[in-house]
């Protein structure tokens, strides 16, 4: 009973080659999702000049599947495009500070550009920053992502 069958052999070959094959669990490898532990981490990872993709999100049935395509997207998009969540209910400043109400939601930061001093200048050592922020509305999944970014002007690949 060691012989695979015929249709054990097809099904292997198609889960290893077949890029949108979908019923069967992906083998993405090690994690590229980041999770979020401070907010100075999240400013040195803008800096770093790549699109950061931010999925809030709480505890839910819905948030599993978004863990999901969200592996999914970061290892399909990995290294030109950092994809990280933020459990709203350890860091709930950071959430606020968002101004939703409805969980989970993700929206896009990049292009990191230094801001004037406007108003008053309260410490000469601070440099202050500013993102551009987008909210993400279309499909949650890899195609979702790859189509959004093609629209903003979002770079996925090296050039070259």
């Amino acid at each position: 009973m060691g012989d695979t069958s015929f249709l054990d052999r097809m099904l292997l070959q198609l889960r290893s080659t077949c890029k949108y094959y979908s019923g069967y669990p992906k083998d993405l490898g090690q994690s590229r999702v980041i999770h979020f532990t401070s907010e100075r981490e999240f400013v040195q990872l803008l800096h770093q000049g790549y699109p950061v993709v931010v999925a809030f999100t709480i505890r839910s049935n819905y948030t599993q599947h978004l863990d999901r395509m969200l592996e999914e997207a970061a290892a399909e998009f990995y290294p030109n495009i950092k994809f990280m969540r933020v459990e709203c209910p350890k860091y709930p400043g950071f959430c606020i500070t968002r101004q939703k109400s409805e969980y989970p939601f993700i929206e896009i930061f990049h292009s990191p550009q230094q801001a004037g001093n406007e108003g008053k200048v309260q410490d000469p050592n601070i440099t202050r920053y500013s993102v551009k922020v987008v909210p993400y509305n279309y499909d949650m999944s890899p195609y979702g992502f790859r189509e959004f970014f093609k629209r903003q002007g979002v770079r996925t690949s090296d050039p070259k």
